[in-house]
């Protein structure tokens, strides 16, 4: 399938939204919504076992990821690892953006201090 908008402007105007956020920190923000929180809690627990100790360790990731990230640089690379599954020209331009890159990294980032200070 194809699709009609060119991909290029797609990616970029992703990346250009993210960068207005400037150079605030995150955890200045509180920017995260409930319901991101706790749908990060739960694919947390699926993947760690549905205990008591995954909430609370689950719970202290999403936490640990929100100060240390805006939350739309989490929503960015979210949508980078969503789209780069995609078999597609699209996915492609996903899988091989610089931008995309970045973006993965600062979550992979903030996924391994969570790591570190909650499990």
């Amino acid at each position: 399938m194809r699709c009609a908008v060119p991909v290029g402007p797609i990616v970029a105007t992703l990346f250009a939204v993210t960068a207005l956020a400037g150079p605030v920190r995150a955890e200045e923000l509180n920017d995260y919504p409930t319901s991101a929180r706790a749908e990060y809690v739960f694919g947390c627990m699926k993947a760690n076992g549905e205990t008591r100790q995954a909430i609370s360790q689950c719970s202290c990731s999403i936490d640990v990821i929100a100060s240390i990230i805006p939350y739309e640089r989490y929503v960015t690379a979210e949508t980078v690892l969503s789209m780069s599954q995609v078999k597609s020209n699209l996915g492609t331009q996903f899988r091989t953006s610089e931008q995309a890159a970045n973006a993965l990294n600062d979550l992979r980032r903030a996924q391994a201090e969570a790591e570190v200070r909650c499990f």
